[in-house]
């Protein structure tokens, strides 16, 4: 279902038509489920934001229980969009997005992730101006508070991806090999822009629970289009979870992966301790030397960050082994599966 706050109509293949697809540029699509913590900054800069022509902000929700859609109808330029929980899929919605846009341009954010600028959007959607790219990821900077090992994780993540002062197009060369493939397909629509027809119309999202966007930069390129990274388009990003939400998201982002077609390997739970056991190590002598937290914080990372590590190589040490067939399994033990029962922790 969705609101009566939708300007312009729709053909029957979900092309905008009206008055509202002639005037809109650029659609921000939003999927949220209960973000009401950082919803109203999310929203409040994309408003803000500079050089970029109509800007639509599009929210779809999916039964949030908190306070997200008051801070949704609290502003009348955003449009609402409203969809049962049972019906959200982060392939599925970011399709509905596309197809519910009234902009040329489509893109794609989390009620997360902040906008770190007002030229954010520009600089986001430029790239899609170079011959052959069908899509941008942009920069995520790690929140303040995030755990270090997500912290060093989303830093480390972004700094291999490119030169940090300029926009980087990568493209499949014939012939390839698979592993290369795999180092080419990074991919994060946590931050992400595509025009609206080729999503429509050539290549959409796969209908996947977790790592539909390694999937998307996957299928392009394989079909001889480009993606590109642009660090100039950056958000402040970082997932806010508990240590057993941890271990569950890690879980749904290796089925994810291994659903893409990414190569997985098998952990054993032995393995996945010393894995744990390695980089708790390596990330206490970072916490030890960061200048950005004094010594309580010091003190308090040292000892629960270890559980963290603990947390995602158990996380993917299930997921490796799961069949991908046990949905009953699958629901158990998947954070997106907690998400639909309403019983997240």
């Amino acid at each position: 279902m969705g609101d009566s706050s939708n300007t312009g109509n729709s053909r029957t293949d979900g092309t905008p038509e009206g008055p509202a697809a002639a005037a809109t540029d650029v659609t921000v699509v939003i999927p949220v489920f209960n973000g009401a913590r950082y919803l109203a900054e999310v929203l409040d800069a994309v408003a803000a934001q500079q050089g970029v022509g109509n800007v639509e902000t599009l929210v779809i929700d999916s039964g949030s229980t908190d306070a997200s859609l008051d801070l949704i109808r609290a502003r009348p330029r955003v449009r609402l969009h409203q969809i049962p929980n049972e019906e959200f899929g982060h392939g599925r919605t970011r399709n509905l997005g596309a197809r519910l846009a009234t902009g040329h341009t489509v893109a794609f954010l989390t009620q997360d992730a902040t906008p770190a600028s007002t030229g954010w959007l520009r600089e986001l959607i430029a790239p899609l101006d170079e011959p052959g790219v069908v899509g941008v990821f942009g920069r995520q900077l790690p929140r303040p508070h995030a755990f270090p090992l997500q912290r060093y994780d989303i830093e480390r993540s972004f700094a291999t991806q490119g030169p940090s002062d300029r926009t980087s197009v990568r493209v499949l060369p014939e012939g390839a090999p698979a592993g290369q493939l795999d180092r080419l397909a990074f991919y994060s629509d946590v931050n992400a822009a595509s025009r609206r027809a080729f999503l429509v119309g050539e290549l959409p999202y796969r209908d996947l629970p977790y790592s539909e966007d390694l999937a998307f930069a996957r299928d392009a390129l394989t079909a001889g289009y480009s993606i590109a990274y642009a660090p100039a388009g950056a958000v402040l990003h970082s997932n806010d979870a508990t240590i057993g939400e941890y271990r569950r998201r890690m879980f749904d982002e290796t089925v994810g992966r291994r659903r893409s077609g990414a190569p997985v390997a098998r952990v054993s739970g032995l393995s996945a301790v010393a894995h744990a056991g390695a980089g708790a190590l390596r990330d206490s002598v970072r916490i030890i030397r960061d200048r950005d937290y004094g010594p309580a914080s010091t003190v308090r990372w040292l000892g629960v960050n270890p559980w963290y590590h603990l947390a995602r190589w158990r996380g993917i040490a299930a997921g490796s082994r799961i069949d991908l067939d046990d949905e009953t399994t699958f629901a158990r033990v998947s954070l997106e599966g907690r998400r639909r029962r309403g019983s997240l922790g």
